[in-house]
């Protein structure tokens, strides 16, 4: 590996660490195929605001519904990213099939990406925070509540990578409007520390002096997280130097001091509502044998916490052929929302059998 191509592929992964480089007015929109409706909503977080898509069927209900929770960074509300290219996010495919099947579904931009973030951002430099997530995570079930077409007794999550940490938070500090249950898409079973670790070494190790360069990362790391502030060594890569000065931006404090050392595996072990933890057997952000298994140690004994592994479902449950060995992360991450990727079909009955158990 080049220099070149490990700063690509590091700036990547990025979307895998970190956050940022009630009444409802809702629109219909005419683009939904006959039985599902859309609608765009929206609704106040202090000074900013929060947009949202609800998704479902064009029935009275009342439904079962489900809040979709998006990953890392500027991840949009259909699971698109400007870092990448295309459009297919998978939410908007999940929204699609869970309202065809009968579910009430809305999906949202965090407030510092997608719709609203131009006036939303400048109100935000220095206040995102997990507490931020949650409140937007909140205002998502709220909307929810407020329909007559949705069952309050019946609202369930769907959470992708680091927004699974989200949904843990919030189930954690609720105390009334409960998750149902949740169902976690490619949740670390580690720090995003540790994560971080995972993703970076191995791309540093076959490099030219790449020992080296694996030693002041980890010390790089290793200084964030008991001070809060990190300084790279020059003889890094550019793209591994940005990565660790991104870490003690403004944009991304205090959300960074608090997320990056944070273990999701004791919120999980916390829940007493049912669990679906989904991990594709060909993602490449979180590993499934690794994270997986450190999700089941924090679960055991605890049968209402159920683990699938889809063999063929990369980070954002599409299909993946290509063997995981062979994947090229880069180029992975970029076809992620190509036109011609679709949701893994295995992945995608899991789901549906999950939810349609808990009825």
């Amino acid at each position: 590996m080049t220099h070149q191509s490990a700063c690509r592929s590091l700036a990547l992964i990025l979307l895998a660490c970190l956050a940022l480089s009630a009444c409802a007015k809702a629109t219909p929109t005419p683009t939904a195929p006959s039985g599902v409706a859309n609608e765009e909503i929206s609704w106040p977080i202090g000074e900013t605001t929060c947009y949202a898509t609800v998704t479902g069927p064009t029935g009275a209900g009342p439904y079962p519904a489900v809040v979709f929770i998006p990953g890392s960074g500027p991840t949009d509300r259909n699971w698109n990213s400007p870092l990448l290219p295309g459009t297919n996010g998978s939410a908007k495919l999940l929204a699609q099939a869970l309202a065809e099947a009968g579910y009430v579904t809305i999906r949202y931009d965090k407030r510092f990406t997608g719709q609203g973030s131009g006036d939303n951002l400048p109100k935000l430099i220095g206040n995102i925070s997990l507490e931020s997530h949650r409140v937007e995570v909140a205002g998502a079930v709220d909307a929810l509540l407020a329909r007559p077409d949705v069952d309050p007794q019946r609202i369930y999550v769907l959470a992708n990578s680091e927004g699974c940490i989200h949904a843990l938070v919030y189930q954690q500090q609720a105390t009334d409007k409960r998750f149902a249950g949740l169902v976690l898409a490619a949740p670390p079973g580690q720090s995003m520390i540790d994560l971080l670790r995972a993703q970076v070494n191995p791309q540093l190790t076959p490099l030219p002096g790449g020992a080296k360069y694996v030693e002041l990362f980890n010390a790089a790391l290793d200084q964030f997280v008991a001070t809060g502030s990190a300084q790279p060594d020059s003889s890094l890569p550019e793209g591994v130097r940005n990565l660790i000065s991104s870490l003690t931006t403004p944009a991304n404090l205090p959300f960074t001091r608090e997320i990056m050392p944070l273990d999701p595996a004791p919120l999980l072990a916390a829940v007493p509502e049912p669990v679906l933890v989904l991990i594709g057997q060909r993602d490449i952000q979180v590993n499934w044998e690794v994270d997986g298994k450190r999700l089941e140690e924090a679960a055991a004994g605890r049968d209402h916490v159920t683990f699938v592994y889809p063999p063929e479902a990369n980070h954002i449950l599409k299909h993946e052929a290509t063997p995981r060995a062979q994947l090229d992360p880069a180029k992975v991450q970029m076809g992620y929302n190509a036109e011609s990727a679709t949701l893994d079909a295995e992945a995608l009955q899991a789901i549906l059998d999950w939810l349609k158990a808990r009825e």
